[in-house]
């Protein structure tokens, strides 16, 4: 048992959470500016075209997407040793960094460049703060560790998406990636004031770490993430084109879409996690079985301001409790290598969100519609639910492996709380 008191904990849990909050604030705010974004980077192509500006302009969110894709694993193999509060602050500095160059970055190329940058500590971040919620919050609860850290995230969207992305289209856009450098220097404040010192894992190896990646369940686990995650940002990428143009309501509607959204993904997360704890396979293809019916009502009725609400929020509960459950599943096959499963699952989310906004611009510069993401989404379902099968069809009958951190993670806490 930790022996720290109850409300030292709950600081620490809300530290981590703190970072979950910045994360998906950056991550997740420059759905609702595309717009204001294609109009100050691309003015040109805005001018003529602006659809194809705004398709364009999705890559912001795939560069950010990519650089979580390649820093999740290295970082999380490199640093599986470190001290854990040291290694959350230096990454917490990082995300403050790179998001004032992102806000600063003067062409295009060189924003895509810094939402790259600012990619990279993503996974690694989330992977850590599993790990530390869950040595706090004690044996058997893994994915409600996994989902009180991710909570930040999803209440990013409920509070912190909406309200920059109302600061941003009053102001600028680049205003709106100030406001969310300052809340990453609040959650470096956060981690060095709350968080208690614990251990990294003196045993582990980068080739111990990335021996993980020698599991093909390991594969199919993150495949299944990515799919799933694919279909859901290639809705949430243009849900401000989708808001204006196929339901008809005003750009200043886009926030509130964005809440209720934000609301479906703060429920769904919990659920998720709760659902993990009792069987993570289970409840992935509980959960697949949701998004898709979560998609058909949005496409079903998207053109008026109730459905359009009612899919979003489906939508965004659906998806969100997909990734505590993958989450736990990835720590379950992987073994030893429990650092790099915690961080690589935010890999696999972002290889869907670069995918799903890739895509979704594709079929919308196809002539499309606003509506084609969503029917891609509904889609891209079926072989996310295959590959969730070719998983549990390699371990089913073989027991899963107790991986050797459950002890340590607890007694590393002890330690560090008495220090």
């Amino acid at each position: 048992m930790s022996t720290l008191s109850p409300a030292r904990t709950k600081l620490a849990l809300f530290a981590l959470a703190l970072g979950g909050f910045g994360i998906g604030t950056t991550e997740f705010v420059a759905m609702g500016l595309l717009p204001n974004i294609a109009a100050d980077l691309l003015p040109g192509l805005n001018s003529v075209d602006p659809e194809a500006a705004i398709a364009q302009s999705g890559a912001v969110i795939s560069a950010y997407a990519l650089g979580v894709v390649v820093g999740a694993p290295t970082i999380a193999a490199f640093s599986a040793r470190f001290p854990r509060k040291r290694l959350l602050t230096v990454l917490a500095i990082a995300f403050t960094l790179a998001t004032v160059a992102s806000a600063l970055a003067p062409t295009f190329t060189t924003v895509l460049a810094a939402r790259f940058l600012a990619g990279l500590p993503h996974g690694a971040y989330f992977g850590v703060a599993a790990l530390v919620a869950a040595s706090i919050m004690g044996p058997g609860k893994r994915g409600q560790a996994v989902a009180f850290v991710l909570s930040g995230l999803t209440i990013s969207n409920v509070i912190g998406v909406p309200a920059i992305t109302f600061l941003g289209q009053h102001t600028n856009w680049r205003v709106a990636y100030l406001a969310v450098a300052a809340i990453f220097a609040l959650t470096t404040l956060a981690i060095l004031w709350f968080l208690p010192w614990q251990q990294g894992d003196p045993s582990a190896t980068v080739r111990r770490e990335l021996g993980a990646f020698k599991r093909p369940a390991v594969w199919l686990a993150l495949l299944t993430g990515a799919l799933g995650f694919g279909g859901f940002f290639a809705v949430y990428t243009y849900v401000s084109p989708l808001v204006t143009e196929v339901t008809g309501a005003s750009e200043s509607f886009v926030p509130i879409a964005l809440i209720t959204l934000g609301l479906g993904m703060t429920l769904g997360n919990f659920i998720g996690g709760r659902l993990a704890d009792r069987g993570a396979m289970r409840a992935v293809f509980i959960l697949f079985g949701a998004l898709a019916a979560a998609m058909t009502v949005l496409i079903l009725t998207v053109h008026g301001v109730a459905g359009l609400l009612m899919g979003v929020f489906l939508v965004g509960g659906a998806a969100a409790a997909l990734s505590p459950a993958i989450q736990t599943r990835l720590m379950d096959v992987a073994g030893d290598s429990q650092t790099i499963a915690a961080a690589v699952n935010h890999s696999s989310l972002n290889l869907g969100n670069s995918l799903g906004a890739f895509l979704g611009g594709v079929v919308i510069a196809a002539g499309w519609g606003y509506v084609a993401p969503a029917w891609l989404g509904l889609a891209l379902c079926v072989p996310g639910v295959l590959c969730a099968l070719a998983g549990w069809a390699i371990t089913r009958n073989r027991p899963i492996e107790p991986h050797a951190h459950s002890v340590e993670e607890n007694a590393d806490l002890q330690m560090g709380a008495s220090a």
